[in-house]
């Protein structure tokens, strides 16, 4: 099986309100999958399911090759969105314990706890409590503590909340030596900026319903692109351009020197290339002194495909 993670038309419900709603994807081995939606999405519902702390109302998970996650937890690795750690235990102490609870020697345990603390900036803190430290550290810590027995499939839920910007980079190092060594990675997380980064594929949740399954150069074609054309042109000029839906003049800036021309802002519809529409330009004669497309991003992808519901 090459893949780590299967569900197939998973539902949750709670009384009423159905929380996840027919939901279907898998994760490759060895990849990095994000996992992404708004609050609210249905996304932490759906960590349950796989790590077997709740039942899917309806549908099949397999992680792992097994049918419940309860069954291969040795082998699972998981960073909850809300963290947490005894806070008078010391953070090498606290490592080896996690350690051993997934089946890790306590000398060897200890050992990993230390190596992995001082990779990750920690040597000073090895032996402090856990209330003393930043939250930024002792965020480093439950990382270390959720990832010390090596686990095959690495969960983590909103992983960068509450991380400064130097944090945030460090943790996508860890990531990425994660899948290098031939871990799988799944991440849910509500900042594009890190799925754009780190992924070879992205499920995005809107409303507990699957609205996109692919790579992340196949969410941006969902979004539109835009041109800035600057030029002696007409607003019918440029509507008459292929794949243009909407022109919007440009106002001036209200400091600096005035443009030497209008300048226009053209939404392209989604997938239409800008090649097109520059070339109609030339071919046309049209008088263009300033041609720029404005690439769409996974954020703005994941506003068309979310509906705007963030």
């Amino acid at each position: 099986m090459n893949q780590a993670l299967i569900l197939e038309g998973v539902s949750k419900r709670y009384g009423a309100f159905e929380a996840v709603k027919n939901l279907s994807f898998s994760v490759d081995k060895g990849s990095i999958c994000g996992f992404l939606g708004p609050n609210g999405a249905g996304k932490t519902s759906t960590i349950r399911m796989i790590l077997g702390l709740t039942a899917p109302t309806q549908g099949s998970i397999t992680v792992l090759g097994a049918d419940d996650g309860r069954k291969v937890r040795d082998r699972i690795g998981f960073l909850p969105e809300e963290r947490g750690l005894y806070r008078k235990m010391a953070p090498v102490d606290a490592v080896a314990y996690f350690a051993s609870l997934k089946g890790v020697p306590p000398s060897e345990g200890r050992k990993r706890a230390r190596e992995m603390l001082e990779a990750q900036g920690l040597g000073d803190a090895l032996k402090r409590p856990m209330k003393s430290l930043s939250k930024g550290m002792a965020q480093k810590v439950q990382l270390v503590a959720a990832i010390a027995h090596r686990p095959e499939l690495v969960i983590l839920d909103e992983p960068f909340s509450g991380l400064d910007p130097v944090n945030q980079q460090g943790l996508e190092r860890v990531i990425r030596d994660l899948a290098d060594q031939g871990a799988t990675v799944l991440f849910s997380t509500h900042v594009m900026q890190h799925a754009e980064r780190l992924c070879r594929k992205v499920v995005l949740l809107a409303k507990g319903q699957k609205v996109f399954e692919g790579d992340v150069a196949g969410a941006r074609a969902a979004a539109p692109r835009y041109l800035t054309l600057e030029g002696n042109l007409t607003r019918e000029d440029i509507a008459a351009l292929p794949g243009v839906t909407e022109v919007e003049a440009v106002p001036p800036p209200a400091d600096g020197p005035p443009p030497e021309a209008p300048v226009w802002r053209a939404r392209l519809e989604a997938g239409a290339p800008s090649q097109a529409a520059l070339r109609a330009a030339f071919e046309r004669n049209l008088p263009l002194t300033r041609f720029e497309a404005h690439e769409p991003s996974l954020h703005d992808a994941f506003i068309v495909l979310t509906g705007g519901n963030q």
